[in-house]
């Protein structure tokens, strides 16, 4: 895998390969391990590593990529080329700044440092050490007279942006992942969480809870569809509410395209939701750096249910910053969540954190104080309906569960849902505090459980 000393050495190839007026290179690698398990049996174990290198030349406004993975002068000289030729063919383009300094690059002073996201405890894991703790998982399974299937994976990533303005933005990172499905005769349960610190991870507390609902989920009962409180655990609240944030961009609101247009400023949530961008929050993960290398700026998105702030690339800022939108919101100023250039959707907020309610309550205290509702583990299929009023449906799956007089009662078959975010994220009665999390249908985000009122169910499943 590439190291930043390596890429640097490449990056002066290339510049002496090209004769743009700018030339810029993205450089990834990594090193993927996974391990698949399934009826109780590993069946798949693969190893692969690689190094790419996406090579942007710019011609007076007219820019493009080329990309390489192989880094001897031949091959660099092919990708240098297969950017200029593509480049000089492109239309120019007006809005297209000049590459970023290392001095801009850097943003607003104060903000915090990202800790560190790469530890040899993950990278130092090896096959063997896979089959182990699909052997606990699985162990699990048999004690509970239950079939299991899932990964367990780690991988270690270095990523990093050079430009002939002097950039030289380097980012390491470590991760390692467990999903596990339990499988009853006609019940499921389902838990996952990875970390850049594979000490995080405890597989067998993984395997006990998704052993534990799949038996208590047996026989699944039916009841009517409607509109219950319902208490989602963070993963079904990660997968409903990453639909949202692709709006949470300048050029989303240029384009007119954002549920946010015309809302800014205005109290959309409840006043218990507060929700930031923050790439160097400790349970967070990724890259310091956008897309053009500027550092990722924490930015308070929603402050006690007010929309305060969208993120900005640096061209979308440009565009933006004498704006009648501008006189509305304030200042605008990059924030460092670009994409890498050129690109049609501008930028986005990658490192989304719910900050913690004033008074945090477990998962098992929300359901002592339901008198009737639903437990939700996660959910799936879930496809947009409402651009703009954010509705949005899909199915529970992997542990439904009913709640009467504050106790888990019985599993349930599971619902289909149409359930508009704005009206969940007003209708949140309790929050638990935030965790590091990851779903099936969103980017990994610091999210709570919550207690919702009033949450749409329209149909029952036929499982």
């Amino acid at each position: 895998m590439v190291t930043k000393e390596q890429a640097a050495d490449v990056f002066d190839r290339i510049r002496r390969f090209s004769s743009a007026d700018e030339v810029e290179a993205i450089f990834t690698g990594s090193r993927f391990a996974l391990t698949r398990f399934a009826n109780n049996t590993i069946h798949q174990n693969v190893e692969e590593e690689n190094s790419i290198v996406s090579i942007r030349t710019n011609f007076a406004g007219r820019t493009a990529r080329a990309t390489a993975n192989q880094f001897d002068d031949e091959s660099l000289r092919r990708a240098v080329a297969a950017s200029e030729s593509l480049a000089r063919v492109q239309a120019p383009d007006p809005d297209l700044l000049p590459m970023p300094t290392t001095h801009e690059a850097e943003g607003r002073t104060g903000e915090s440092p990202v800790p560190t996201r790469f530890f040899d405890q993950t990278a130092a894991i090896a096959p063997a050490d896979r089959a182990a703790v699909v052997g606990g998982i699985v162990s699990v399974a048999g004690r509970h007279k239950l079939t299991t299937a899932g990964i367990c994976s780690i991988s270690e990533s270095g990523e990093g942006i050079f430009n002939c303005r002097g950039l030289a933005n380097w980012h390491r990172q470590t991760l390692a992942e467990i999903s596990i499905t339990m499988l009853g005769g006609d019940s499921s349960g389902w838990q996952k969480l990875n970390s850049p610190d594979v000490r995080k991870l405890d597989s067998r507390w993984l395997a006990e809870t998704a052993a534990r609902k799949a038996v208590e989920s047996v026989h699944p009962r039916e009841i009517a569809p409607g509109k219950y409180t319902v208490i989602l655990e963070p993963a079904a609240v990660l997968d409903m509410v990453g639909f949202m944030f692709w709006d949470y961009s300048g050029v989303a609101i240029l384009d007119q395209r954002s549920f946010l247009n015309d809302r800014i400023g205005t109290q959309l949530f409840g006043e218990n939701i507060n929700i930031c961008d923050d790439a160097a929050h400790p349970l967070q993960a990724g890259s310091p750096f956008d897309g053009e290398g500027m550092r990722r700026q924490r930015v308070q998105l929603v402050e006690n249910g007010v929309v305060k702030r969208v993120v900005y690339a640096r061209t979308t800022a440009q565009k933006m910053k004498n704006s009648e939108y501008a006189a509305k919101v304030g200042p605008i100023e990059p924030t460092g969540h670009g994409f890498p250039l050129p690109n049609e959707v501008g930028e986005m907020p990658m490192n989304i954190v719910f900050d913690a309610a004033e008074r945090a309550e477990s998962v098992e205290q929300m359901i002592a104080s339901t008198e009737r509702g639903v437990l939700v583990t996660r959910l799936w299929y879930i496809r947009e309906v409402d651009p703009y009023e954010k509705i949005v449906t899909g199915m529970t799956r992997d542990g439904t569960f009913l709640v009467e007089n504050g106790k888990i009662q019985c599993g349930l078959r599971n619902f289909r849902f149409n359930q508009s975010l704005i009206s969940m994220l007003s209708n949140v009665d309790a929050m638990s505090v935030p965790v590091r999390t990851c779903g099936e249908e969103s980017f990994d985000m610091v999210v709570p459980a919550m207690k919702v009122r009033d949450f749409n169910f329209t149909e029952v499943t036929k499982f």
